[in-house]
């Protein structure tokens, strides 16, 4: 089959298939790639925990860094990822190759400026991401390994949401999810086998991520992407970039506000020393594990949006919409409950050894579990509007839950209460966040109903021209 008709026949697929088990089909293999993201992330935090208490602080503090880098990587490689599957659902192929090649030089430039940065200001980064004297040296250790890969992690994170716009779910699994397995099993021999303590649990990381890497670039190389990339798609015209800028805004604001709340959040737990910095370290990287399902099974609901929104299919978009929030919704709320049930052994299977981590632990754990089935339409409404390029919709959502809301509430909340204000800070901001969302939703389906009736539906009989063709 030429490489034409197989992309007429995807087209075919991300237009005309039942929408249910078409979301279902592109998500089952991107939530694997996330559960096996957050678990290798949870590995971490597991065995570098063994370390002692200071370790499993400066596990928290690295979190912004890897933060930051994943909002650089998501910003280029959503705002990539929404014009590529827009452009194959108005069958325009070389605009898709355009932004796919223009996004990945963009991602290598931006992660090595961060590199750059991050390798020459480590030891002053790690205190003003709220490392205590005691953790910083853990800290800085780990981050440095975490730099020297910056740029292949940015670059991984474009191709892997590239693949993912194409539908081609499948092989963005293989290539994350080989990395994921290899990093699990990497730690443990680098942090204790080879002596190496918390730095074995960061060269575990770069090598998993450059291995992915590689995996990732053989698929668009050997001709199994739809996308090209080359030299010659890189574009000159500075209007390219700043689409990708645009429309990816809201991821960066996203990922760049989770670090920013992660170092709020960990300056004001290091006031109530390293248990409370450690404590609330393990329940985020915890609730990264429950929420990457979640994120996983939106990712599987981005390409039809953006698909059928390109091909102006707009009751496939809301039927989608409706599937992916619904049955996420389900899911997280049997969560919470299991969650708020077994809090304690949760938090203690990371630092049994420590009761003072447990206690504080698993009061932010329940805390979260009270607003964990809000999550899905805050996050599957920020995914709708990134896929359809509704940039300003798209960043005021994400900027919600972490920026406009939790930012203040950090300060605020343990002002009055102390130590409960930073355990229930997420919890308050989820709920804001929520309801923040709700007018976004009405007035766009609102709108979208009037459009529907302008729907431009391809004849089956063009389609099957074409693939003659």
């Amino acid at each position: 089959m030429s490489s034409h008709d197989s992309e007429v026949k995807q087209f075919i697929r991300m237009t005309e298939s039942p929408v249910a088990p078409l979301v279902v089909s592109l998500a089952v293999p991107t939530i694997f790639t996330m559960l096996i993201s957050a678990v290798y992330n949870m590995a971490d935090t597991y065995f570098v925990a063994k370390l002692g208490t200071s370790a499993a602080g400066a596990v928290g503090i690295v979190f912004s860094v890897m933060a930051i880098i994943q909002a650089l990587g998501f910003m280029v490689g959503i705002g990539c990822g929404s014009q590529v599957s827009r452009a194959l659902g108005r069958r325009n192929r070389d605009e898709a190759n355009c932004f796919a090649s223009s996004a990945m030089a963009m991602a290598i430039i931006f992660g090595l400026a961060l590199s750059t940065v991050g390798l020459t200001f480590t030891d002053p980064l790690m205190e003003l991401l709220g490392a205590t004297p005691t953790i910083k040296p853990f800290a800085a250790d780990y981050a440095k390994y975490i730099f020297i890969g910056t740029a292949v992690m940015c670059a991984s994170i474009v191709l892997n949401v590239t693949l993912r716009s194409e539908g081609r779910a499948v092989l963005s699994t293989i290539g994350l999810g080989f990395g994921g397995i290899l990093n699990i099993a990497l730690d443990p021999i680098f942090i204790f086998k080879l002596n190496l303590g918390i730095s074995g649990a960061a060269i575990a990381t770069l090598i998993s991520q450059c291995v992915s890497f590689a995996i990732l670039l053989y698929f668009f190389l050997s001709g199994k992407s739809i996308t090209k990339l080359s030299f010659r798609s890189i574009s000159g015209n500075i209007n390219v970039y700043l689409t990708i800028v645009k429309v990816g805004f809201s991821s960066f604001c996203r990922q760049g506000l989770a670090a920013t709340s992660t170092v709020a959040l960990n300056h004001g737990a290091a006031f109530y020393g390293d248990a409370a910095v450690a404590a609330m370290s393990i329940v985020n990287r915890i609730f990264m594990f429950v929420l990457s399902a979640l994120i996983g099974f939106g990712q599987g609901f981005q390409p039809v949006a953006g698909y059928n929104y390109g091909a102006k299919k707009y009751h496939r978009v809301k039927e989608a919409f409706r599937f992916t929030a619904g049955v996420g919704t389900v899911f997280l709320t049997i969560a919470a409950v299991a969650g708020f049930y077994w809090a304690p052994e949760i938090v203690g299977i990371f630092r049994v050894d420590d009761p003072h981590v447990i206690e504080i632990g698993a009061t932010a754990f329940r805390a979260q579990c009270l607003v964990l089935p809000l999550q899905p339409l805050i996050v599957i409404s920020n995914m709708l509007f990134q896929s359809i390029g509704k940039a300003v919709q798209a960043t005021f959502i994400s900027a919600t839950r972490q920026g406009i809301y939790f930012l203040p509430l950090v300060f605020i909340l343990p002002y009055y209460f102390g130590l409960k204000g930073i355990q229930f800070t997420q919890t308050c901001s989820d709920t804001l966040a929520f309801l923040s969302c709700i007018p976004f939703l009405w007035f766009f389906f609102k709108n979208l109903g009037t459009a529907k009736m302008r729907e431009e539906i391809i004849p089956q009989s063009v389609i099957a021209e074409k693939i003659e063709l």
